[in-house]
């Protein structure tokens, strides 16, 4: 199951299955990773950004002062700053979103990943134009992402393929990931985006990954230095044979791991290393293998709600 470096303590007492049906603190210890990536109460102060009539993002004040100086692209009006109305269609959009995106990127507002994500007003619209992943959090657009629990029947209980992050990730560099995530580019289903990623991570062939199953998604609203984070997992279970092994193929994971599912859910309650929204993705997971029988129908039903707060 990969080298034991860097494992966590107790993954390897099979005492553990089990035991998480007694904890009455268990609420409260994975609410506060929910609180965690929903950490703006509202979107007050920002201003809403929209292509036609329709509402895509949210600007803080920096970039729409920044935006201001565009205007043949840009409008503003009394409902907030809108692109402007005789970019009509996607081409005419995305092309109009490429020249801010490069401009205000080279002005230091965030940088470019050279990766276009579709825009849309909700995560089920219409595409109306593509930008660069980088600028999403800037404009406040939301963003969609694949993420795999891949898992084991053994005697002694579900166990969870985890991927370890490379140390060179920008974001939660060497922490807990899942065996396949990633975002959705710009023309791709979530179905598409998961085999390609699975191949390009896991060394997991499409015939392997096609068998994931579609279990929900789970969406947080999050402000950081980037802007705002408004990200929709689109979540997949995989059960995989014992003699499917995980591989790395490209720099994004360093090794995989075969944890026991209770020893993970003991990780995520104790706020261990793992990546901050697949803390999230894994309670789903624990919620609905029955993992989490501590808590009271009311605290799951929460916990639940909690777990998928993009409109």
């Amino acid at each position: 199951a990969g080298g034991r470096r860097g494992a966590l303590p107790g993954h390897a007492c099979g005492a553990l299955q089990g035991r998480m049906t007694t904890d009455p603190g268990l609420f409260a210890q994975l609410w506060r990773h929910v609180e965690a990536c929903n950490n703006i109460a509202s979107p007050a102060g920002l201003i809403p950004f929209r292509i036609g009539d329709q509402q895509v993002g949210w600007l803080g004040d920096e970039l729409a002062r920044a935006l201001a100086f565009f205007p043949g692209l840009v409008h503003f009006d009394a409902g907030g700053a809108a692109l402007a109305g005789r970019l009509r269609g996607e081409g005419a959009r995305t092309a109009a979103l490429e020249t801010l995106a490069t401009a205000l990127a080279k002005r230091g507002h965030f940088r470019l990943r050279g990766e276009a994500f579709d825009v849309r007003a909700t995560p089920d619209g219409p595409v109306l134009a593509r930008l660069d992943r980088g600028a999403l959090p800037a404009f406040g657009v939301i963003s969609q992402g694949v993420h795999v629990n891949g898992f084991v029947r053994r005697p002694g209980g579900l166990h969870l393929w985890v991927g370890w992050r490379s140390a060179t990730k920008p974001v939660a560099p060497g922490q807990m990931d899942h065996i396949v995530a990633g975002g959705i580019p710009a023309g791709l289903s979530p179905a598409e985006c998961l085999v390609k990623e699975a191949a390009e991570e896991a060394s997991l062939p499409a015939e392997i990954a096609a068998r994931a199953v579609p279990v929900g998604r789970v969406s947080y609203v999050m402000a950081n230095e980037e802007g705002l984070r408004r990200d929709v997992l689109h979540c997949y279970d995989l059960e995989l044979p014992e003699g499917v092994i995980p591989r790395p193929q490209d720099d994004e994971v360093d090794r995989f791991e075969l944890i026991p599912a209770e020893a993970m859910l003991r990780t995520v309650r104790d706020g261990g290393p793992v990546k901050f929204n697949v803390n999230l993705v894994l309670a789903d997971f624990f919620l609905r293998h029955g993992m989490l029988a501590a808590l009271t129908p009311a605290e799951a039903a929460r916990l639940r709600a909690g777990l998928d707060q993009v409109g």
